[in-house]
């Protein structure tokens, strides 16, 4: 289960709006969205939590790329909505390194026949994503939620305590 939210900064203060992500299928088509809820090129944050595991902030400002920041890669990695957020960049990878075996490196020592090191190379490539935050833990700096601030959060309540320091708590609530 997941919860998704786009708050756009407006003259007024927060707008609040609840989001599916089901047709999203980029960073880029997240942006766009967040860009349509704001005609005024002011601040989008999209917010993302799901099953209090891990929570990701998007924020675009205008046409400016998107600032990032997961509170939990690896558990992200596991989600369909963490793999929009976990771009090469993000994860200090090079745009398109390839996450698979490499297959000229493979040594083929006959566990083809049935035994299996499967498990060993996924664990090796989830442990490639760290259990750990990952992107601009700043991303809220301007806003009033300082890095250590932010960083400090738990996935189970991190949204409402984001808002509540923006003065959005209210508007998140009646799209929660």
């Amino acid at each position: 289960m997941y919860f998704a939210a786009l708050l756009a900064r407006t003259e007024d203060g927060w707008e609040a709006s609840d989001t599916e992500l089901d047709d999203v299928e980029t960073l880029s088509d997240l942006a766009d969205l967040a860009r349509e809820a704001s005609p005024d090129e002011d601040t989008v944050l999209v917010l993302i939590e799901q099953e209090d595991s891990w929570f990701g902030v998007v924020r675009v400002d205008g046409e400016e790329d998107p600032r990032i920041y997961v509170s939990d890669a690896a558990a992200a990695r596991r989600s369909a909505y963490g793999e929009l957020l976990l771009t090469d960049e993000l994860l200090g990878r090079e745009p398109g390194a390839d996450d698979g075996p490499d297959l000229d490196a493979l040594d083929l020592d006959g566990t083809e026949d049935g035994e299996s090191e499967e498990d060993d190379e996924e664990g090796a490539a989830a442990d490639a994503v760290p259990h750990s935050p990952v992107g601009d833990s700043e991303i809220l700096d301007d806003l009033g939620i300082s890095e250590k601030e932010l960083r400090a959060l738990e996935a189970d309540d991190a949204l409402n305590t984001i808002a509540e320091a923006l003065g959005a708590s209210e508007v998140l609530e009646t799209v929660r």
